[in-house]
Formats: C-alpha cells, sequence, structure tokens
C-alpha cells in the first residue's frame, strides 16, 4: 500500500507539472502540482474504500490528476 500511494503522489506531481509546461493550465508550476496530488490522494482513497477506478494505480493517479485540474479552475481567478 505505500509504495502504491508514493507512486501516486509521483505520477500526479508529474501530471502537474507537464500540464504547467504544456499550457493546459495557468496555475503556476507548484499550485498545479498540488491540485494534483490532492486530487490523486483524494481518488486512491476512495479507490480503497469503495472499490471504484482502474485496476492500474497508475491510470487511477493520471485520471484523477487531471479530473482535479479540470475542477479546480485556478486560472480564472485573478
Amino acid at each position: 500500500m505505500f509504495p502504491t500511494l508514493m507512486g501516486t503522489v509521483v505520477i500526479a506531481g508529474i501530471v502537474g507539472y507537464l500540464s504547467e509546461k504544456t499550457g493546459f493550465t495557468h496555475n503556476g508550476i507548484l499550485q498545479s502540482i498540488v491540485i494534483c496530488v490532492g486530487g490523486a490522494f483524494l481518488f486512491y482513497f476512495v479507490s480503497i474504500m469503495f472499490g471504484v477506478g482502474f485496476r492500474a494505480q497508475g491510470w487511477n493517479a493520471i485520471l484523477a490528476s487531471v479530473g482535479a485540474l479540470v475542477i479546480v479552475p485556478t486560472h480564472w481567478r485573478r
């Protein structure tokens, strides 16, 4: 369980960094990483509790990170 959790954090951090570098978001690098890690943590624990998601935890981390970036539109705030 612990290696899976650390892998989720690493994948979410990479997704947050890449989303900022490619121009998908305009939040800032640190903010995008924090949003992705938060979304991945949330989905990781929901998938453990309720058994939803894919079998591969990596796909869960990627989709949860992108979903969190789409749901939290901080680039609209001033």
